[in-house]
C-alpha cells in the first residue's frame, strides 16, 4: 500500500470499510477514499461518523449496475472490492439476489477496473469459499476465479487482481460474538453445535491483510492470515459462564468448521510468517519465483481448517480482547 492514492471501496459501509477506512485515512494519508454501496442508510451514518474527514466521497451504488460502477470508478488507482451478500441462511434461499451480486458483481467490478486502468484491485474472500457446501461459498469460490483469470482478460496490462481470505471476523455485525452478548443478557446462548469451531481474526489484521496484499501482490495470489481457532462452546463460556447453552442444530448451509485450504489447493500453496499464499492453479504460475519469493511450499497433505489449527485462543485472551474492543462490538 502506498501514500497519496486514490481508493474505491465497493461495500464501503460495512464492518471492514469502516476499519479499513480508519486505519487507512491514519497511516497511509490516501488522496481521496470512494465508498460505493447501495445503502443510503449506513452511508449517512458512515458520512457522519466522518464528517471532518474532506478526503472521503459517498456514491450510491450497486455493483450490479456495470454503468454506474464504471462512472464512479474513473480516476481511481487501487480498488478493493467488499461488496457481497454474504448471510449463509439468506442466500441459500434468496440464489437469484446472491448470484447477481457475488458473481455478476464480481464481472463488473474485472470489467470496470480494465476499463478504469486501475492498477491493482483486491477482492475479498471468505472460508467458504475453499470446498465450499453453501450457495454463498458457491459464489464466493466463482468470485475468486473470475479474479484470478482477470489477470488475463486484461490484454493490456494495465491491472491486475488478487485476493485475501479470512472467516468471521471478532465482534463484527452479525457475528457469534455480539450474538452471545447479545443472548447472555437473558441467560440462554444458542449454539448449533457443540462441537462446532472457527478461526479467530480481529478487523485490524483483515484490514492489514489487505495493505499486504496490496504490497506484494503481482497478480492471481489468494493470501490467507494465519488465525487462531476456538470452539463456539468455548466462545459462549467466555462470554458469559452464568447462561444455559442451548443447542439448536446446523443451518442450512452452516458449516461445523471453517477452511481456508483444501488439499487439493495445497500443491500450489506457500507459507510465510503470518499468512500463506496459494498461487493460481493456470499457465503454471504456481512456479513464479516472482510471486513465491521466500516461501515454502507446504506438504502435499496439508489442509488449513479451524478445527485442525496448531494456534488456538484461550477463553482467557477472548476475555481480555473483549474487554478491550466492548464499544465496538457489533457497531461496526
Amino acid at each position: 500500500m502506498d501514500n497519496n492514492l486514490k481508493i474505491f471501496l465497493t461495500g464501503g459501509t460495512g464492518s471492514f470499510g469502516n476499519a479499513f477506512v480508519k486505519m487507512t485515512l491514519k497511516k497511509y494519508k490516501p488522496r481521496e477514499i470512494i465508498i460505493f454501496s447501495r445503502d443510503e442508510m449506513k452511508q449517512w451514518e458512515m458520512k457522519n461518523k466522518f464528517k471532518n474527514e474532506k478526503r472521503i466521497k459517498f456514491i450510491i451504488g450497486d455493483v450490479r449496475d456495470h454503468v454506474s460502477l464504471s462512472k464512479a470508478m474513473r480516476g481511481s488507482d487501487v480498488v478493493v472490492h467488499a461488496a457481497a451478500t454474504k448471510i449463509v441462511p439468506l442466500a441459500e434461499y434468496n440464489p437469484f439476489e446472491c448470484i447477481k451480486t457475488n458473481i455478476n458483481g464480481a464481472m463488473n467490478v474485472i470489467n470496470a477496473s480494465i476499463e478504469n486502468n486501475i492498477k491493482k484491485v483486491v477482492s475479498l474472500s471468505t472460508d467458504k469459499a475453499s470446498n465450499p457446501v453453501n450457495l454463498y461459498g458457491a459464489t464466493k469460490l466463482a468470485a475468486d476465479k473470475l479474479f484470478i483469470a482477470g489477470n488475463d482478460f486484461n490484454n493490456v496490462k494495465s491491472s491486475i487482481f488478487s485476493i485475501v481470505r479470512y472467516g468471521n471476523v471478532m465482534g463484527s455485525r452479525g457475528s457469534v460474538i455480539p450474538l452471545f452478548i447479545k443472548q447472555s443478557k437473558k441467560k440462554v446462548i444458542t449454539i448449533t453445535d457443540k462441537d462446532m469451531t472457527r478461526f479467530m481474526i480481529s478487523l485490524d489484521e483483515a484490514v492489514k491483510l489487505v495493505w499486504n496484499a496490496f504490497s506484494d501482490m503481482s497478480g492471481g495470489e489468494i493470501y490467507i492470515k494465519k488465525s487462531p481457532s476456538m470452539k463456539v462452546v468455548d466462545i459462549a463460556q467466555s462470554i458469559s459462564n452464568e447462561s444455559k447453552l442451548k443447542i439448536i442444530g446446523i443451518r442450512p448451509g452452516e458449516k461445523k468448521h471453517e477452511q481456508m485450504i483444501s488439499i487439493e489447493d495445497a500443491q500450489f500453496t506457500y507459507e510465510y510468517k503470518d499468512y500463506y499464499k496459494i498461487l493460481p492453479s493456470i499457465h503454471n504460475i504456481s512456479k513464479d519465483k516472482k510471486r513465491i519469493k521466500n516461501g515454502k511450499l507446504v506438504n502435499k497433505n496439508f489442509s488449513y481448517n479451524s478445527e485442525k489449527n496448531k494456534d488456538w485462543m484461550s477463553p482467557l485472551q477472548l476475555k481480555k480482547w473483549i474487554k478491550n474492543n466492548e464499544e465496538i462490538i457489533g457497531k461496526l
